[in-house]
């Protein structure tokens, strides 16, 4: 190999390394655009069906059928937005949300009436906890912080995202109206002899996305209903509000539930404090305890059952590991993308390798 040779290789390597740096800096750059889309897009699948709908059903022409879905859809996050922004600022205070003081006071108070309640001397609970080192290992690391963190971004998103969300619902419209035109841009940078098989993937994984996007909404309503009923029979204060925030962290695969299920019951018992805790607090929230277990037994025999069957097609272990090794690899927003992930990845396997053994078996019921 000549030297001019080995030169040549080394400079095309480097001008390749540059190119993808470059493309990578752009792409962070406009991340938020990419949002943007990304959010725009699931929007679309979730809107889709109602387009259909309204096409097929109601004979609507296209574009009076995209507005009719846009302008439900808005409704709908209307309506959201204003049953929960001024139940999330005007009770934040009564729900220990946004006061972190408050909150851990209530911990505390709440702590001293169990340890009432079982008989167990306090002093005994803090020489175990000092003798384990639990204080430092896992009090200390426990940021319950996230609560009002979590409402204080919401707020803020809901405040400063007004562009934002006029870009969304201006995307979404256009991917409704021309449901080809992310197709269309895609096809530019695909071979012409890839084209059809990308069509093929396109027009599956939307129908697959769709069906599971709508699936989720459905899931977390059904959730929503239970926990409300509960809490309204149970006599809870912004039963909605509490029933809303965990019914949506169920979004978050096997995590989400969890959290959901400890805010839930720690809102239940904090909210009542001052009550006598064996004839009111513990009661309360065994009863909300209890209409916890159902709402995860629905949803896990009905409701992710009837999506992962009926929508991204795939068994409930495969679908178990494959959220457990994007949330290993990427945190929580792995687990969050690792089922649509993973189904377009399936699709678009099955439609360029289907020879392969692997893939035959991996895909065998799309």
């Amino acid at each position: 190999m000549s030297a001019k040779t080995l030169a040549n290789g080394i400079l095309r390597a480097i001008a390749i390394i540059v190119s993808i740096l470059l493309v990578l800096y752009f792409l962070y750059t406009i991340r938020s655009v990419l949002a943007y889309l990304a959010i725009a897009a699931v929007i679309a699948l979730i809107g889709r069906p109602l387009v259909l709908f309204f096409r097929r059903r109601l004979k609507f022409p296209n574009i009076l059928a995209v507005i009719a879905t846009m302008i439900l859809m808005v409704g709908v996050l209307a309506g959201i937005l204003a049953l929960f922004v001024p139940l999330l600022s005007e009770q934040s205070k009564n729900l220990s949300l946004l006061n972190i003081d408050e909150l851990q006071g209530s911990i505390d108070t709440l702590y001293i009436q169990i340890t009432d309640y079982l008989g167990i001397s306090s002093n005994v609970v803090e020489e175990v906890i000092e003798e384990a080192e639990i204080e430092k290992n896992i009090i200390e690391g426990l940021d319950i912080g996230f609560i009002p963190n979590l409402l204080n971004s919401f707020l803020d998103v809901l405040s400063t995202f007004s562009i934002g969300l006029f870009s969304i619902l201006f995307i979404a419209f256009f991917f409704l109206k021309d449901s080809k035109l992310f197709q269309k841009g895609l096809l530019t940078f695909i071979p012409k002899t890839k084209e059809q098989g990308t069509i093929n993937s396109i027009e599956k994984i939307n129908g697959l996305l769709s069906r599971y996007f709508v699936g989720l909404l459905l899931q977390i309503f059904i959730l929503f209903v239970i926990y409300t009923i509960v809490l309204l029979i149970v006599g809870i204060e912004n039963a909605i509000v509490i029933a809303f925030l965990c019914a949506l962290f169920n979004i978050i695969p096997y995590i989400g539930p969890i959290i959901g299920g400890v805010l839930m019951l720690t809102l239940t018992m904090t909210s009542n404090l001052g009550s006598d805790f064996s004839e009111v607090i513990l009661p309360k929230a065994g009863y909300v305890a209890i209409g916890l277990l159902i709402g995860q037994l629905v949803d896990n025999f009905f409701s992710q059952p009837f999506i992962f069957s009926n929508s991204v097609k795939s068994h409930p272990l495969e679908i178990f590991l494959i959220i457990i090794i994007a949330g290993l690899l990427f945190g929580v927003v792995g687990m969050i993308v690792a089922v649509p992930g993973y189904t377009a990845i399936k699709v678009i396997l099955k439609e360029f390798l289907n020879d392969n053994k692997i893939v035959k078996s991996l895909t065998q019921n799309l």
